[in-house]
This record gives structure tokens, sequence and C-alpha cells, in this order.
């Protein structure tokens, strides 16, 4: 009798629905003006505009040659980050504004 609970304990466990893997990332966002020069204006979502961002980064040789981690910022990145120069973990934050 004791295996007859523990089969229907884990009967309701096993018809529960899995959410969709990563949905918040899939969903397809609009980029500002700004991010919009670098990656375009469609609609995309945030794993396909990080990937957008860095093909424009090692396509202009834009990593610091000292500190790979960090992002030397040309005319267009300087409208988006601000500053001269940024973490890659500080990039997607500052992307992440530029996107609705």
């Amino acid at each position: 009798m004791a295996t007859a609970k523990k089969a229907t304990a884990k009967a309701p466990a096993a018809a529960k629905k899995a959410p969709a893997a990563n949905s918040g990332f899939m969903k397809p966002l609009t980029p500002s003006p700004q991010l919009a020069a670098i990656i375009g204006s469609k609609p995309m979502p945030r794993t396909e505009v990080t990937k957008k961002v860095w093909e424009y980064i090692k396509a202009h040789k834009l990593q610091d040659a000292a500190n790979k981690r960090n992002i030397n910022a040309d005319a267009k990145l300087k409208e988006i980050f601000k500053k001269p120069q940024v973490s890659m973990f500080e990039m997607t934050k500052l992307i992440s504004g530029h996107l609705s």
C-alpha cells in the first residue's frame, strides 16, 4: 500500500506542464534608434541582440587588447554605453535599456 501512495504522489507532478524554456529571452524586442544603427531595426530576442552586438564588436576590433572582458566604444557604441569603455557584464545591462 505504501508504494501505491508514492505512485499517486508522483502522478500530479508528472502531469504538470513544463513552462516554456527561456520565454523572456525569446520574446522579440524593438531596439532603440541608437541600437538599431548597430544591429538593425527589426524586432529580435535578447539572445539575438547580444549575438549581433558581439559580431559588431569583433568586426570592428573593439575588445580591449589588454583585458578582453572590456569593450572600447566607438562613436556608435558610445551613444549606448555613455562612456568610452565598459565590461562585457555591464554591456548587457546597458543594452537592455535600449530594448522595448
